[in-house]
């Protein structure tokens, strides 16, 4: 991804667990990370490494008006294909804007939901989280270069320092009319050599 992450604060993951935490020995399945953004961000893609954890929901916080609403944008999304096997643990993962359920606009929060329903594994995370935006990088991208650096119709050229169109234009005609009548004048001397009157001289084309 070329354009540059957005700024933002990501939180202690926190578990949940069924159950008395205290008395309740048993590993939490699920952890919630919790994204804040340093401003509402269109998002075009959020990238991470997995670590052992199964499955991913992403939820954002998008701003509406005056008021915050959550939305869901990815439910379940698949990270290991076998929750008790090596597969997909350590991979880098990049999850895209056309993936997403809902548009993930002035977004302000962006909630991680993880599951790992396996017991084989002590500890599941995701880690090296990076969003990034849909900004006017994107739009610029899809403008090819060449028509980009055109100069605006409406915007004066700098004619400084250069002659007068007018003046090149009138000259240039007449260098044009020049190589014209010089190239006739050579092929009637070619021809006019041996030419009397239209018709061609004996004599001369013998001395030839």
């Amino acid at each position: 991804m070329s354009a540059k992450a957005v700024s933002c604060t990501i939180k202690s993951a926190v578990a949940l667990q069924i159950g008395d935490a205290v008395s309740d020995s048993s590993r939490p399945g699920v952890y919630i990370t919790d994204i804040t953004l340093a401003e509402p961000v269109n998002i075009q893609e959020i990238s991470f490494k997995n670590y052992y954890s199964a499955y991913l929901t992403v939820r954002l916080q998008r701003r509406e008006d005056s008021s915050a609403k959550w939305v869901t944008c990815l439910r379940n999304y698949c990270l290991m294909s076998n929750p008790h096997a090596e597969a997909g643990s350590h991979d880098y993962f990049s999850i895209h804007r056309h993936q997403m359920l809902t548009e993930p606009d002035n977004v302000t929060t962006v909630r991680l939901i993880l599951r790992q329903p396996s017991s084989e594994w002590l500890n599941f995370s995701i880690e090296e989280i990076s969003i990034y935006p849909c900004a006017k990088e994107d739009l610029e991208r899809d403008v090819p270069a060449w028509l980009s650096t055109l100069t605006p119709v409406e915007e004066p050229l700098d004619l400084n320092g250069l002659p007068d169109p007018e003046t090149v234009s009138s000259s240039i005609q007449q260098m044009w009319a020049l190589t014209e009548i010089m190239q006739a004048s050579q092929t009637a001397a070619s021809i006019g050599r041996f030419d009397v009157e239209g018709s061609y001289d004996v004599k001369l084309l013998s001395y030839t």
